[in-house]
């Protein structure tokens, strides 16, 4: 988080406050923020037994994904505890103060029109709306020149998905002709064709998105000023070093799939204190364990093949503590799992487990983000910027300042005014493998749910299989693979009842015509033997 003292900014400048711009790095393995936020309080095992006999399930990981499965298995009575290593659990939103006591937090958090659930919830704890209005939002490119701006497409009539889209940003592609914007649209048969028949989605999978957007004849200009910036923010790594399958997804699901699905608003504040810190109260409230500070260390399993008990290291004593557990779920990330499955024999004997640990799966992004929003800093002179780096493994051994005179730098090649910007308060957080990053091929070597443990099931917003189409949307579809985890749970122990998940908005008649057309039709050809030749 940097807080500067600047010259005004131009009108136009402002108005781009929720602004993307893509900055060039190398090797995207890691993750470097100069952010805002502050941590819940946590840590003290507070949680009340739900009542004698009450099943035990464990979950472990303080995220989206682990706080969703915690809240709904406490509401339904389980006597359920949350492992995290972290002191202040909160995944990437735990937080952090600057030197002069300003919020920091990990990351740049947009929350776009579709987190249905994630919104629900909010609503649920009862507290003060966190949220901001849904905003505008624009590209720059490493030039410093704005490529293209997003309007807020709820505020604009509705049109049919792709129509309204085209409609609404007609005018908004200030240095990409439409000739260019035009070689795009043979790669809209993509989003139709993906899982049209079997093997369809693998065989996407294995090909990169650069090589997929080649084969559909998308120019170069089109491709580096338009695609690539996209990803970089969407899927946190360049388009040939995707998998063309995932991105396919994304792209449909913001770009095309309804027109205000790329809508995003932020959280007015940092959102450990604002949505965390009240639902870890909710969930104590329900009898809900939080415990931080502890390291899963160990598991033990019965002849039967089912995990009976995780050991942790208290990482504040140095102590070894077991838990008993009916169910577990591993709500943790890729990297946290590669760490546990290397340290576990009996992780390391199972095969998704080992699978889930390939190299292909590994994290990183490129992109940086910059915010005047934290309500904390709204009668504050001067302007707030917080800034996001992925595959930032060239910054790393860089210091504090080194990074600050990098941020200021990059924002006035885009807004000049930043060039006379004065700092006079940062924080830089570093998070070596803090995202996923989905290579081509990776399909093949990511989990589903369910384990062959019979009680151990996972939650994650990397995990295949989740029957949601929040696809692209991380924050969403981590809680949401939560609160099917607690559902798995629920199966399989046996007591209370479901989650309710909201679903996404179907395709539209049009849409959903069109995929059932071109899966009879290529039902038809593969029957014959013929194959695609974008293939």
């Amino acid at each position: 988080m940097l807080r500067l003292q600047q010259q005004p900014c131009s009108g136009a400048a402002a108005q781009q406050a929720q602004a993307v711009a893509r900055l060039p790095t190398a090797t995207r393995r890691h993750r470097l923020s100069v952010t805002a936020a502050a941590s819940p309080t946590t840590g003290a095992d507070n949680g009340r037994p739900t009542g004698p006999g009450a099943k035990k399930v464990l979950v472990v990981g303080g995220g989206w994904a682990g706080f969703g499965a915690v809240k709904h298995l406490a509401e339904q009575g389980y006597n359920v505890t949350l492992l995290d290593a972290a002191e202040n659990p909160g995944g990437l939103s735990a937080g952090w103060r600057t030197p002069q006591g300003r919020a920091v937090e990990a990351g740049v958090k947009g929350f776009w029109y579709q987190y249905h659930n994630v919104f629900k919830m909010v609503k649920e704890l009862g507290i003060p709306w966190p949220f901001t209005d849904f905003e505008t939002s624009g590209f720059w490119g490493s030039d410093g020149k704005l490529i293209t701006q997003a309007p807020v497409f709820s505020k604009q009539p509705r049109l049919p998905a792709i129509l309204g889209q085209f409609v609404h940003t007609f005018n908004l592609f200030d240095n990409l002709p439409l000739a260019n914007r035009a070689t795009i649209i043979p790669w809209l048969y993509s989003a139709i064709d993906l899982g049209s028949t079997p093997g369809n989605y693998e065989r996407y999978d294995k090909m990169t998105a650069l090589e997929m957007f080649r084969s559909f004849g998308v120019t170069q200009r089109a491709y580096e000023q338009f695609l690539k910036p996209t990803l970089l923010v969407g899927l946190f790594a360049p388009p040939e070093e995707l998998s063309a399958a995932v991105t396919i997804e994304t792209l449909y699901f913001y770009a095309l799939a309804h027109q205000s699905d790329f809508d995003v608003c932020w959280c007015k504040g940092s959102v450990s204190e604002l949505i965390f810190a009240p639902l870890i109260e909710r969930i104590k409230q329900q009898g809900g364990k939080i415990q931080g500070g502890r390291l899963v260390s160990g598991i033990e399993t019965d002849a039967a093949g089912n995990v009976t008990a995780l050991v942790a290291r208290n990482t504040a004593s140095g102590a070894e503590e077991r838990y008993e557990a009916d169910a577990v779920v591993f709500a943790i990330s890729i990297a946290g799992m590669q760490r546990l499955v290397q340290a576990n024999r009996a992780l390391a004997d199972r095969r998704e487990f080992r699978d889930s640990t390939a190299s292909r799966l590994a994290s990183g992004l490129t992109a940086a983000s910059p915010r005047n929003l934290h309500d904390e800093y709204k009668n504050e002179p001067g302007t707030v910027v917080a800034a996001d780096f992925y595959g930032s493994t060239r910054l790393m051994p860089l210091t504090d300042e080194e990074i600050v005179r990098k941020v200021v730098s990059n924002m006035a090649l885009c807004e000049p005014a930043f060039r006379d910007a004065k700092v006079v308060d940062s924080a830089v957080l570093r998070f070596p493998r803090a995202v996923t990053h989905f290579s081509p091929g990776s399909a093949q070597w990511r989990p589903t749910q369910a384990t062959s443990f019979g009680n151990l099931f996972l939650a994650g917003d990397w995990v295949k299989g989740l029957q949601h189409g929040a696809n692209g949307l991380s924050q969403e579809r981590a809680y949401v693979s939560g609160l099917e985890a607690a559902n798995l749970v629920v199966g399989r122990l046996g007591h209370g009842e479901r989650a309710d998940i909201l679903p996404v908005e179907p395709d539209e008649p049009h849409i959903a015509a069109a995929k059932e057309l071109n899966r009879s039709v290529k039902g038809a050809l593969y029957a014959a033997g013929m194959r695609s030749p974008f293939l």
